[in-house]
């Protein structure tokens, strides 16, 4: 029921515009506020209405406003000159990340910004499970970050804990490095 409320006053704020349009074109103007009624088009005046010649109003002539065009200013591009950023090159360790099985920390080699090598410094050793999965999570974790040379890895199925912990201090050596 609200809907139709407010279609109905949207309809006829349209029509009252429209309205007052009609009867006072922009381009007319009103004067002294009185507002001429327009003849409707289907009205044909009878002879009794027809004005006689001293009645009929003659035109005044009017001379349109001069316009002339107004420049606008087009913004232009500001010249940036790209300055490259010299490379970086260097050994940066990361942050030794906690996780629930012992710290995972890894130290990455970058040569003209891209990541050349990386390799654990702590990972967890509690138990012979967590130096087994190690053995085979790192390899893959270490693969991963120079084929990416960035954070965008993918981790190890089995070795979740090791994995985020491998991402966590990655991310940090990669922020001391400026990449």
């Amino acid at each position: 029921m609200g809907a139709v409320k407010i279609v109905a006053v949207v309809a006829g704020t349209v029509g009252g515009v429209g309205a007052i349009l009609a009867y006072a074109p922009p381009h007319q103007g009103v004067s002294s506020g009185v507002v001429a009624t327009p003849t409707p088009i289907e009205a044909v005046p009878t002879p009794s209405e027809t004005p006689t010649p001293s009645e009929t109003p003659t035109p005044t002539p009017t001379t349109p406003a001069t316009v002339s065009p107004t420049k606008i200013a087009k913004p232009r591009p500001a010249k940036t000159i790209a300055v490259p950023k010299a490379p970086i090159n260097g050994t940066f360790t990361g942050v030794a990340a906690q996780t629930q099985y012992g710290p995972v920390q890894v130290q990455i080699d970058i040569v003209a910004s891209k990541i050349v090598a990386a390799r654990a410094i702590q990972l967890p050793s509690g138990t012979a499970k967590d130096v087994e999965l190690n053995k085979l999570a790192v390899p893959y974790l270490i693969q991963e970050t120079v084929k990416a040379s960035s954070s965008d890895i993918q981790g190890v199925g089995g070795a979740t804990y090791t994995s985020q912990g491998w991402y966590d201090s990655l991310v940090s050596a990669l922020a001391r490095a400026g990449l």
